[in-house]
Parts: C-alpha cells; sequence; structure tokens
C-alpha cells in the first residue's frame, strides 16, 4: 500500500508546482530578494527525475519580464514552465469573442496586445496595485453595468501577498467590490481556478494524484490543489500567518519552514 501521508506521498510522485512569490522570492523594490534556500531547492528538482512547473497569480508583468527578474535573482527558469493568469485570460476571450476593459498593471498590459479592446464587452482585472484608484475602478463599474449581459474576469482572487515591506491588498478584494456593485460572480482566471490548475497538469501529461503543489498561500494554492486531487504543502514563507495552521477549511497536507526543507523531504523519500 502506497504512502498517502506526507511526506510518504513523495515516493509515487512524478510532478511538482511551485508557486513563485512568497515560495522562491519575496517581490519588492528592483527584483526582490530569492528566499534562503530556494535557488538551490529548483536547482536540485531540476536534477532529479520529476516533471517540474511554476503557477503563478502574478499579473504585474508579462511573463517574459517576470521569469527574466527570476533568472537575475539566479533562478533556472524558463517561460514554458511558468503557468499564469494573463495568456489563459487572453485564450478564453478569444474563444468567446469577448473585448476586454482592462484594469491591469500597465506592466501587464501587452499581454492582451493581440485582443480587440474596442466597444468593450466585458472587464479584466488583474493586481493592478496603485492603479485601483476609485477613478478607474468606476470607470470599470460603469462598463460593467452598462451591459445587458455583464462579464467580469478577475486574474486570481488573493486577498494579499508580501512584499519585502509588508502585505498588499490583492486582486481578490477590487473583485468583491465589483462583484457587490453589479450582483454578479466574477469568472476567476488563476488559482484557486481547477482549470488553471488542469491546464498545468495536462502539460506535464500527469493525473492529480501524481503531483504535488507548494505554496505559501493556504487557501488559493493548497486548497486549490487539493480541490483538484493534488497534495498542497504550505512553507512557511510568504504571506503564511501562523492561524493558517488552524484553518476551519483547508488544511494542507503538510507544512515546512521552507522550500528547501520541503524539496530535501521529497528527495529523501524518494532515494
Amino acid at each position: 500500500m502506497a504512502d498517502s501521508g506526507w511526506p510518504g506521498c513523495a515516493k509515487s510522485l512524478k510532478g511538482v508546482i511551485l508557486d513563485m512569490c512568497g515560495v522562491l522570492y519575496d517581490s519588492g523594490e528592483g527584483d526582490g530578494v530569492a528566499i534562503p534556500g530556494s535557488i538551490e531547492a529548483v536547482k536540485k528538482l531540476k536534477a532529479s527525475d520529476l516533471l517540474l512547473r511554476f503557477c503563478t497569480n502574478e499579473t504585474q508583468a508579462t511573463r517574459e519580464t517576470f521569469v527574466a527578474k527570476l533568472q537575475r535573482l539566479g533562478f533556472d527558469i524558463s517561460v514554458s514552465e511558468v503557468f499564469s493568469p494573463a495568456p489563459a485570460a487572453v485564450a478564453v476571450l478569444k474563444e468567446r469573442g469577448l473585448r476586454p476593459h482592462l484594469l491591469v498593471y500597465d506592466g501587464l498590459i501587452p499581454e492582451f496586445d493581440s485582443v480587440n479592446k474596442a466597444n468593450p464587452n466585458c472587464v479584466v482585472i488583474g493586481d493592478a496595485a496603485e492603479k485601483f484608484s476609485y477613478q478607474n475602478l468606476n470607470e470599470a463599474f460603469r462598463v460593467l453595468i452598462g451591459l445587458e449581459k455583464p462579464v467580469l474576469f478577475s486574474l486570481g482572487q488573493g486577498r494579499y501577498y508580501k512584499e519585502t515591506d509588508g502585505l498588499k491588498l490583492d486582486v481578490g478584494v477590487y473583485m468583491k467590490a465589483l462583484e457587490y456593485a453589479c450582483d454578479l460572480k466574477a469568472e476567476v482566471i488563476g488559482k484557486p481556478s481547477p482549470t488553471f490548475f488542469q491546464s498545468v497538469l495536462n502539460d506535464m501529461g500527469l493525473q492529480p494524484h501524481e503531483a504535488l503543489m507548494i505554496g505559501d498561500d493556504l487557501v488559493n494554492d493548497v486548497g486549490g490543489a487539493q480541490h483538484c486531487g493534488m497534495k498542497g504543502v504550505q512553507v512557511r514563507t510568504g504571506k503564511y500567518r501562523p492561524c493558517d495552521e488552524r484553518h476551519p477549511t483547508v488544511t494542507a497536507d503538510g507544512t515546512v519552514d521552507n522550500l528547501a526543507q520541503a524539496v530535501d523531504m521529497i528527495l529523501n523519500q524518494r532515494h
């Protein structure tokens, strides 16, 4: 009988999916800072027989810009290994013939270059940071309220995230405001959406039980992965808070101090 608990389940794993901000590095001034041990941990995973992908709700930069930043920090990572909400959103918009009004960070706008934005018939919001002004939110509200069938896409639904200077409000807060104002339910693209996780698994060619998600966000990383049938492990870095270990609805399969410890535990089980 295979061990289904953590870390015994690592014996039968075929792939690992890593969150990025709060697991690999903390964002902030400049490129941010790598979390101690995480660069080496990624190298160890890549040297192992496990498949590796990175799954992020990062929406302040294009994937290319974002990956270049991580490479400068010292990570061995390429664009094809990274899954983020904006490219997934572009695919949905094209498939459904939708023209978005964008409320996103300036750095993300190039991701939507191939999409028609004239006479918008939906709204896409991402982590727009200081672009979440009253004026910009009200403009998005007016587009939605003026539509016969308003459609709101949210790139992730996080409550907050951690930067080097402290916690920051995330897109989910503003998503809820627009939902309330327009009496609608947003469609979430990114974690914890099962479709988003499934797209990563499909790329790896794996079934959910063959993969493990490691993240700092208990609800969106760990809970989202578990909801899809994966195991989910939380690191005590990034936005982790001690009360996560007593959460009423989500219990991580394992909690570790950092990515380095998680990777060592996984690889020790496989030797």
